[in-house]
């Protein structure tokens, strides 16, 4: 397998070694309670919900919408979650179609570890822009994806979204 450079990731790398069983699975909690949003990527804050970039986005823009609260099913949700789950969403296109311009987007959620949830036990939704030209050799053939700008550049364009769209 070939690798390619990803510096960014060495911070998350590093620090996930010393965290214990507990602190991985509140990974979210900790993000959520935390007073570094640009350090951790949070874009929007709301009332029952938040936005963050993904360490480990499929692209650049991959953002998760999670509950505050810790919750691993969809119909543990109240009411009031589950309808900002659906406003952030909304939110989350625009600003993406603002900052980096996709074609098209992939939504959704993996419940459970089985569906393919890396944090199942913390529920949130992923918005993937997606573009004609990220689909390529590399994955396939180099066990690679390439993500062609760095986080710190994707998170000053979503913030310039934020603060023109919201």
């Amino acid at each position: 397998m070939e690798r390619m450079w990803s510096p960014w990731r060495s911070r998350h790398i590093r620090s996930a070694d010393r965290r214990t069983n507990e602190e991985r699975a509140s990974l979210f909690l900790r993000i959520a309670e935390a007073d570094a949003d640009e350090e951790n990527f949070v874009l929007w804050r709301g009332d029952t919900a938040f936005v963050v970039m993904n360490l480990f986005p499929y692209n650049n823009g991959h953002l998760l919408i999670v509950p505050f609260r810790k919750v691993e099913d969809y119909d543990a949700l109240t009411s009031e979650e589950q309808i900002e789950l659906a406003v952030l969403t909304d939110r989350c296109i625009r600003w993406l179609r603002q900052a980096v311009e996709p074609d098209g987007f992939n939504v959704g959620m993996n419940l459970g570890r089985a569906a393919g949830a890396g944090v199942p036990e913390h529920l949130h939704v992923h918005v993937v822009p997606r573009w004609g030209g990220d689909t390529n050799f590399m994955p396939t053939l180099a066990d690679t994806k390439v993500v062609p700008e760095s986080m710190e550049e994707t998170y000053r364009k979503l913030r310039a979204a934020v603060e023109a769209i919201t």
